[in-house]
């Protein structure tokens, strides 16, 4: 019983992260790059910590606010960060799907916990497009979807070592840290949505 339970557990989130990754790619134009579809296939992820020097960037939300990245980033809340572009067709819409899972497992903490989605394509990623595909995925007040111009981007790629040098190069990461003190837990790969749940109660729990 204990391990029907576990696959459940384990099976089901799973189906509803490729179900929500497959009905918004297919809303979009085939993607005609097989650099994202063979990474996607990829279910290994690397741990390393590390510190970050972010630096004061001017760029804007899905709301078409303007935010300052070293005020983000200074808070100590928990913070989730990943890179995403909204035309993606493959890794992206994964990984975002798997940030949408975690606001719904942390259920009221999800308040708690800063979430953030970084455009690595601001040229095409407007607000208006931005608010669109947050609104797909059900992102909470808690999550922010950023833009700008492509300097400001790539700077923010590059202070986390997150810059490939062409989107169709991007490869899937998720950043964690609990607090504006605390050291940067690196998973490069798809971290899955339980363990960055887990991760973020951890947080919650040392605050």
């Amino acid at each position: 019983m204990r391990l029907s339970v576990t696959l459940r557990r384990v099976f089901l989130p799973a189906v509803g992260l490729l179900l929500a990754a497959t009905s918004y790619a297919d809303s979009k134009a085939a993607d005609p790059h097989a650099h994202h579809r063979a990474t996607a296939k990829s279910a290994t992820t690397q741990h390393s910590t590390a510190q970050y020097e972010i630096p004061d960037l001017a760029m804007i939300d899905q709301h078409g606010e303007s935010i300052s990245t070293a005020d983000l980033f200074a808070t100590d809340r928990p913070v989730m960060v990943n890179f995403i572009f909204t035309t993606c067709t493959a890794i992206c819409p994964m990984m975002t799907s798997i940030f949408q899972q975690v606001q719904t497992a942390l259920g009221d903490d999800a308040k708690e916990i800063l979430m953030v989605s970084v455009s690595i394509d601001p040229e095409q990623d407007s607000p208006e497009a931005l608010a669109e595909y947050a609104e797909a995925f059900r992102a909470g007040p808690q999550w922010s979807f950023l833009t700008g111009s492509l300097e400001d981007s790539i700077a923010l790629q590059q202070a986390f070592q997150a810059y490939r040098g062409d989107k169709m190069k991007h490869a899937p990461l998720t950043l964690l840290r609990g607090d504006a003190e605390g050291e940067w837990v690196r998973l490069d790969g798809f971290a899955s949505a339980t363990e960055l749940e887990e991760a973020c109660r951890a947080f919650l729990e040392d605050a």
